[in-house]
């Protein structure tokens, strides 16, 4: 006697409710980020009394040619609206981590730049942050699964975004 037994399909399509095969993805990608992103920020707001976002607009600045960017590219980057980096760089300025200096290039604009305070924060932030994300995220795949991993973002990630 044979048994008729309908399994869920592994994908669905269009606006039908998502599969347990991509719940799982779609579900696990969310919270892992979040969770990570938690911890990361504990971290640096317990070891430097700063928040992840601050690392990050830091860290941007510290590797960008020049040590300076414009206020648009430090968003694009840092994953901020313009708005929110802009009041980001206004704390930053009052702490004395960045200043304000008129655009090189054309003299229009202004662009952020990191100051020696601002230098010493990312010097003493990035070694403990970096071993926070290995630990944290990056150890638990071989070297594989993080290409893998390397390759999925991208094809995801819309190419003015990168």
């Amino acid at each position: 006697m044979q048994v008729n037994v309908k399994s869920e399909p592994a994908r669905g399509a269009g606006g039908t409710p998502l599969t347990e095969l991509e719940l799982g993805a779609w579900r696990g990608m969310l919270v892992a980020h979040a969770a990570l992103t938690r911890r990361l920020d504990a971290d640096l707001r317990a070891r430097h009394g700063i928040p992840l976002s601050t690392y990050e607009a830091l860290m941007l600045l510290g590797t960008s040619p020049g040590g300076r960017l414009r206020v648009s590219e430090l968003s694009r980057g840092a994953l901020l609206s313009i708005s929110g980096m802009s009041r980001m760089i206004d704390r930053l300025e009052r702490d004395g981590l960045v200043r304000r200096e008129a655009c090189a290039e054309d003299g229009r604009g202004a662009e952020v730049a990191l100051t020696d305070a601002g230098r010493e924060l990312l010097a003493a932030a990035r070694a403990g942050h970096l071993r926070a994300v290995r630990e944290a995220f990056l150890e638990h795949f071989d070297d594989d699964e993080l290409a893998a991993l390397a390759d999925a973002w991208r094809r995801v990630t819309p190419p003015d975004e990168t």
